[in-house]
């Protein structure tokens, strides 16, 4: 499904923002050796302990009941490749869990590409892929937001020419070069680096990173502002709770186009509020960042949590409604589906 929107900007508005010393512009391909050897100081609240764990086991409650299951064959899933765009527009194709394809400055760019049909840890994928890997332009770089299995895939990695230009955060570079890519950038929070005219922001996430029993928050995690020569911006959250932080990133980057939010993998709730948003909290991050457009994401993809599956779309639409939006700026695009943003 692709639809365009083109709506011209009201008389009031104030007209486009003029660039802003937001964060340090670092080298593209800027490796370091001294990052620290944790980022735990960097946590919004304390991981998990053991109580916390044996709560988790005793209630079982990891998966959704059989009730929550049935809507699987109503989850929206619109498959199709990616429309065209020029130099001159911005696109977005939502592929999938937290996998988009971006297009913007005559770039294509992918968000934590996972293309597996399962990842460790999870039954398979609940929806196909939503754009066949052949139907794909040539990518011309790649961002990550951390380090889990469902954000950073080997296998999709693997299926990428070595010179693509890879963006991740601090402490994850190494993971990479070891996988024989050549352009790598790491960044700090409020570092960025610019690519054919984009520029690529690293901004904070309320999360964590963990791959190995051995390597808890020793790489960064974050989201990504990406901004195009004409000042058009697109903010990718990667995967986060609600906090502080939103409002700081849309301080630091107003007038942000389209924000891609996650609305799933929430319950129970007293296990993942802080480090994923509700459909509720999708919305207030929203209305924080001071975006003009918001897109779901990281739902109807794989099995991470106990909420029904269906009931992330229908809380984040209800959600909407009562903070009073106007509905053609909430962007539910059902997997597969796209939207071009026409300047």
């Amino acid at each position: 499904m692709t639809e365009r929107t083109a709506r011209p900007a009201p008389a009031a508005e104030a007209p486009r923002r003029a660039a802003l010393p937001t964060s340090v512009l670092q080298p593209l391909g800027r490796l370091r050796r001294d990052w620290p050897r944790s980022f735990a100081d960097r946590l919004t609240a304390p991981l998990p302990g053991v109580r916390a764990l044996a709560r988790l086991a005793r209630e079982g409650a990891v998966r959704p009941r059989p009730e929550g299951l049935r809507d699987i064959p109503l989850l929206p899933f619109e498959p199709g490749p990616p429309p065209p765009a020029g130099p001159g527009t911005v696109a977005v194709t939502w592929a999938g869990h937290a996998s988009w394809v971006l297009r913007l400055g005559g770039l294509t760019v992918l968000t934590d590409p996972v293309w597996s049909r399962r990842i460790l840890g999870t039954p398979a994928r609940l929806t196909p892929v939503g754009v066949r890997w052949e139907d794909l332009p040539p990518v011309d770089a790649v961002v990550i937001s951390h380090n889990h299995f469902d954000h950073l895939d080997a296998p999709t990695l693997r299926r990428l020419p070595r010179a693509t230009p890879v963006l991740v955060p601090a402490g994850l570079g190494r993971w990479f070069l070891r996988r024989g890519f050549t352009r790598v950038t790491e960044l700090d929070w409020w570092e960025a680096a610019e690519l054919g005219g984009v520029r690529f922001d690293f901004v904070p996430a309320h999360h964590w990173s963990k791959r190995t029993l051995l390597d808890t928050c020793r790489s960064l995690w974050g989201g990504w502002v990406l901004t195009d020569p004409a000042g058009r911006r697109i903010y990718f959250a990667g995967d986060t709770g609600y906090g502080h932080w939103f409002a700081e990133i849309g301080r630091r980057h107003p007038g942000i186009d389209l924000a891609l939010l996650p609305i799933g993998a929430y319950a129970p709730r007293w296990w993942l509020r802080d480090v994923h948003t509700d459909p509720e909290e999708a919305v207030r991050a929203h209305q924080d960042l001071g975006a003009r457009r918001m897109a779901p994401m990281h739902w109807a993809t794989f099995l991470l949590s106990a909420e029904p599956v269906l009931e992330p779309l229908t809380r984040v639409r209800a959600a909407w409604e009562r903070a009073g939006l106007p509905r053609e700026d909430l962007w539910d695009l059902p997997v597969g589906g796209s939207r071009v943003l026409v300047p």
